[in-house]
């Protein structure tokens, strides 16, 4: 074999690949073709290992405007003539590197392949997981990746407006810093990635193309970290106020009728953004590097067509009116190079000074070799799975100790000292910011409103990867119901370990079917999304980590809840229960379980119908009025959820329910399909009507007033102390010797 097995694994590939290169092309590729299929074959543009299983999600849900996973990114009608474009994707491993350029080009890539489709980005969010606080150097990733997000996102006008952050062992040394956007657009404005017909122009515009993210999709994305690799120089640097200039100027540009095809140039750069273009318009290209203006001298065509330099955007535009669009950039400062046209030959021609510097079909540099494997169920999880739960001691610790203990650890905690760093009101669109269930922006124009949210449970995965993707759609849509809104689209992004192991796919593939089912369950397609595969640093992988955005529609955005309580002498009733006793299978995969004894285990449970009731029921009170506030029931369970409603509307609350059997499992026990809501006491016979006709059981469990939460005889808690404990216990985390 002529080709050295390093260059192959800088570039992800198995011998086995390289030798079906070589068959299929029929001869050796040159070192520029080799890179053109590495990058091209690899898991984060291939998708080798996930395309399979990803024919599990529905594609035929009446809103979708485009095919998922065709395009940038996912497109969903929500009348009006207005569709949301979303999607969300990971900068894992860049992030794990270099924090603050890691996730400031996270939110780069992502924003472009929304305006990419020719919508104005209006939303952020994002999904964080890091190793525990205790250790310096997941602080310094942790503190990196928020400014990172901060000081990019702050300077290109998008307000980011919710996201999760979770703290856990398997995290440590392999961040998770998944970036989700959301777009409007009209319906006649939405543009393809596509190169269209032969003779079209190709136009890169924005920045100078530097070495700057080179092995970027096979070596980052494509394989496990290696103590002795440097990937710094991997890591590619962004510019934000470039990226803001670009946003203006392309969303001008796509009005424009001469311009047939938009595409980003993230992962892969011109590599990808070019012959996914033409492939997707079986056609071919040819590209002059010389013609691709550069910031670097000496860069061969191998590092020009590989390189990930930010701010960089593909324009196709049709023959004989380049000049038209050019004035479009230059207006806006931003420099434009004709670097290539398309062709009828189907083939990728890529040129230096006029002269060949390689060739392959397109179609054949996007059709990868795809992986179906036979996934091993991991011996941990029937082991962890029948851990008698029942024999775990009622804990020494009073009520009140334990919800103070849960109320600062991290993964609770008040998350302000985050997003008070990133700007979530430019734009005004936001009424409600984050801290809650979910966001809301109004849309501008009509009555509309749009509730999004980011959801995703590793340790529920990690004990029952196929119900806890059942579990992680629930919640997220859990959280759009609590706000009054609709699910009508998921965009999810898969991060997993090393999928060649038969453990990990097994934990992919069943948790992928869980995400399907819940989704058809909702009604609520998966329109878009990311893989990150071999998240696992020193042989150890990270949990199964399916993250989930959801978008959720409300006809009448001034018909909304919020989690705080609003009046005294509410009642406040708790869906989807009958009882506040709860079984010791609700510690399955709590948060109690792991911060009071230290221990992950049992079998997560959901009853998927009585769920889809549940949140139907929520949404019929809000938009009739009848609820007050709605909060979902999930981390540190009823205790914690109560808490937060206090501490959110600044008022207290009594509980004087009984509590039967153990009172931890009733407190902190987190039982599934669970909503808090406060009504007024003469709307409780509304509540009951609309429980009555989803079918709905409920319970009555105490009333709102004073300034303390008081559980009967076990807890009387002043909201003063409950709300120390969640406003500082992050901070404190975060300075651990002050």
């Amino acid at each position: 074999m002529p080709v050295s097995k390093q260059a192959l694994d800088d570039l992800a590939l198995s011998e086995a690949e390289y030798e079906a290169i070589v068959e299929r092309l029929g001869r050796e590729p040159n070192d520029l073709e080799l890179g053109l299929f590495g990058s091209l074959w690899s898991e984060h543009c291939g998708y080798q290992h996930s395309k399979p299983l990803l024919g599990m999600f529905a594609s035929d849900n009446p809103r979708l405007m485009v095919t998922p996973g065709a395009e940038n990114a996912g497109v969903v009608d929500i009348g009006d003539g207005l569709a949301i474009v979303m999607k969300i994707e990971s900068h894992n491993h860049p992030s794990a590197i270099e924090p603050y350029e890691g996730a400031a080009t996270g939110v780069g890539g992502i924003v472009r392949d929304i305006f990419a489709m020719g919508a104005r980005p209006i939303a952020l969010l994002n999904s964080l997981r890091f190793g525990p606080l205790t250790e310096a150097n997941n602080r310094h990733l942790f503190e990196g990746v928020v400014a990172g997000i901060s000081g990019y996102g702050n300077c290109i006008g998008v307000p980011d407006v919710g996201g999760e952050i979770v703290f856990n062992d398997s995290y440590s040394g392999n961040p998770l810093v998944n970036a989700m956007c959301v777009g409007i657009l009209r319906h006649e404005d939405l543009r393809r990635a596509t190169a269209g017909g032969a003779g079209n122009i190709l136009m890169l515009v924005g920045a100078d193309t530097g070495r700057d993210g080179i092995h970027g999709a096979s070596g980052l994305a494509s394989r496990t970290f290696e103590d002795d690799r440097e990937l710094r120089p991997t890591v590619q640097v962004g510019n934000p106020f470039l990226e803001k200039v670009l946003i203006e100027a392309c969303l001008e540009a796509a009005q424009n009728e001469y311009v047939v095809g938009i595409q980003d140039l993230g992962a892969a750069g011109l590599t990808s953004a070019s012959i996914e273009a033409a492939s997707n318009s079986n056609s071919g290209l040819e590209i002059d590097v010389a013609k691709v203006p550069r910031r670097e001298t000496g860069m061969a065509p191998y590092e020009v067509m590989l390189s990930e330099s930010q701010e960089r955007m593909l324009i196709v535009v049709r023959q004989g009116h380049e000049a038209e669009v050019t004035r479009i950039f230059d207006r806006w400062d931003l420099r434009s190079d004709i670097i290539g046209h398309v062709t009828e030959d189907g083939n990728a021609n890529i040129l230096d000074g006029g002269q060949p510097a390689g060739s392959a079909p397109v179609q054949l540099l996007t059709d990868a070799p795809l992986y179906r494997l036979d996934g091993v169920k991991p011996e941990w999880i029937d082991e962890l799975q029948s851990v008698d739960l029942s024999a775990i001691p009622l804990p020494s610790q009073s009520p009140e100790s334990i919800l103070m203990t849960l109320l600062a650890t991290p993964n609770i905690a008040s998350k302000e000292w985050v997003y008070r760093q990133y700007d979530h009101l430019v734009q005004t669109n936001t009424v409600i910011a984050p801290g809650g269930d979910a966001a809301v922006l109004r849309v501008k124009g009509t009555q509309k409103g749009l509730a999004l949210t980011t959801d995703g449970n590793g340790r529920n995965c990690y004990l029952d990867p196929y119900v806890g993707g059942l579990m992680i759609v629930a919640e997220a849509c859990r959280n759009l119901a609590c706000v009054g809104a609709e699910p009508i689209a998921l965009t999810d992004c898969l991060n997993f370990g090393n999928p060649e192991k038969p453990e990990i796919y097994y934990q992919l593939e069943n948790c992928i079917r869980g995400l399907a089912d819940a989704s058809r369950a909702f009604n609520a397609p998966v329109i878009s999304g990311n893989v990150s595969l071999y998240n696992e640093s020193r042989s150890a992988a990270i949990y199964p980590t399916p993250v989930i955005g959801a978008l959720g529609l409300m006809d009448d955005v001034s018909k909304r809840a919020s989690i705080g309580f609003q009046n005294s002498g509410d009642v406040v009733v708790l869906l989807g229960c009958d009882s506040l006793a709860a079984g010791v299978s609700s510690f399955a995969g709590s948060e109690y379980l792991d911060m009071v004894h230290g221990m992950v285990a049992g079998t997560p449970e959901i009853d998927l119908s009585l769920e889809v009731r549940v949140q139907q029921a929520c949404r019929r009170l809000i938009r009739d009025g009848i609820a007050n506030s709605a909060h979902d029931c999930s981390d540190g369970g009823l205790l914690v959820t109560l808490a937060e409603s206090c501490i959110a509307g600044g008022i207290g609350m009594t509980v004087d329910a009984d509590i039967s059997g153990r009172w931890d499992a009733a407190l902190f026990g987190e039982k599934q399909s669970r909503i808090v809501v406060s009504v007024s006491r003469d709307q409780m016979g509304m509540l009951s009507q609309i429980c009555a006709d989803e079918n709905v059981i409920w319970l009555e469990i105490g009333a709102v007033g004073g300034e303390s939460l008081t559980v009967g005889d076990l807890l009387n808690a002043p909201l003063s102390t409950i709300e120390n404990a969640w406003k500082l216990g992050l901070e404190t985390a975060l300075n651990p010797e002050s």
